[in-house]
């Protein structure tokens, strides 16, 4: 799981946002994200791996999120 994350902004190369590069301390994990509205944008497969869990969890939890409506 990375504990420490950094944050490293590329040039924009997507017309609807920039791209974000979020960097663990140990760069062990790094992940290309789109930035939008002062909004990261993550896909599932992306924060499984920024958290160590699998996909299958963090489908989990967004379900969660969305049968509490906790938004």
């Amino acid at each position: 799981m990375a504990e420490s994350v950094g944050v490293r902004a590329e040039k924009n190369i997507e017309p609807a946002g920039e791209i974000v590069l979020f960097e663990s301390s140990d760069a062990e994990v790094r992940l290309p994200v789109s930035l939008e509205d002062d909004t990261v944008w993550l896909s599932q497969a992306q924060m499984a791996e920024l958290f160590g869990r699998s996909v299958a969890v963090v489908s989990r939890h967004i379900a969660n999120v969305f049968a509490e409506k906790s938004w």
